[in-house]
């Protein structure tokens, strides 16, 4: 089972590396509490057409290490970056969903993006879905801070009230099933309650929009119009506005989990933009 240190602070870190060593690289960082076993549905199929997939769990995630520090964006995004040193990969295609794109976002300010060709945000939070100065509609942090005392108080509640509407399934469009929703709740809970709670810590303060503007690669954002975790106008829509030549994809009815619901609609778009 490969792993490797992240030069941050030696955290060992459990990667995952499928496909041919000479394929396109995309590189996938995943959502808060989930492990690289959520992009089942891309990874598999992406590197059987020849793609180089890869990705990380995230400190206290998944495979990882269960530590108590390092969960600032700084440190986060340097896990990102030492994956993808320690491959010595090029010409990355950048995918992060949910939290990860913050990560991706972040890894690009501090980086330069010098492994990395292009980026995708599926679902993301970023720039951030709280109240600031230049983002008055956003949502009130305190607002924020109660949803994660909730969290905190009974994390295997939260994960299960919340299922179906993460993959949106009260409306019409691809469905997922009931042992499916039932797998990913239990994934959920790989992640430690340190790890949750600490990245839920960062969102009442996030706020990505200068380093949005600055982003020099192409960038795809892909949402659903219907995401309660991440309402498009105060996440992906902002996020498309503020990135420089950014192409926005919103996949209509469909929810948070939409690397579940619309897998395939979401390979089409990763396949022609990871060739771009």
């Amino acid at each position: 089972m490969p792993y490797f240190e992240s030069t941050t602070d030696h955290t060992r870190l459990h990667f995952v590396d499928y496909g041919p060593a000479n394929g396109p690289v995309i590189a996938f960082v995943n959502s808060s509490y989930l492990s690289t076993e959520m992009w089942e549905y891309q990874m598999l199929p992406l590197a059987a057409e020849g793609f180089r997939c890869v990705g990380l769990d995230r400190r206290g995630h998944g495979r990882s290490e269960d530590v108590w520090g390092g969960f600032d964006l700084d440190t986060l995004a340097g896990d990102l970056g030492s994956l993808l040193d320690h491959l010595d990969l090029l010409d990355v295609t950048l995918v992060g969903h949910s939290f990860g794109t913050v990560e991706v976002v972040r890894h690009l300010a501090l980086d330069g993006g010098e492994r990395v060709a292009r980026a995708v945000l599926v679902s993301g939070v970023a720039p951030g879905p709280a109240r600031s100065s230049d983002h008055a509609e956003g949502l009130d942090p305190q607002f924020i801070r109660a949803f994660n005392e909730t969290f905190q108080q009974d994390r295997a509640k939260f994960f299960a009230d919340g299922a179906d509407a993460f993959f949106a399934r009260h409306l019409p469009g691809p469905a997922v099933s009931d042992a499916y929703v039932a797998h990913m709740v239990d994934l959920c809970g790989g992640a430690t309650a340190r790890a949750g709670t600490a990245l839920n810590d960062l969102l009442p303060s996030l706020n990505l929009v200068p380093e949005l503007a600055k982003i020099d690669c192409p960038v795809l954002v892909v949402h659903g119009s219907a995401d309660a975790s991440a309402p498009l106008h105060l996440t992906g829509g902002r996020a498309a506005a503020l990135i420089p030549g950014a192409t926005l994809h919103v996949y209509e009815n469909a929810g948070h989990g939409l690397f579940a619901t619309h897998a395939d609609r979401l390979n089409e778009d990763l396949r022609a933009f990871a060739r771009s």
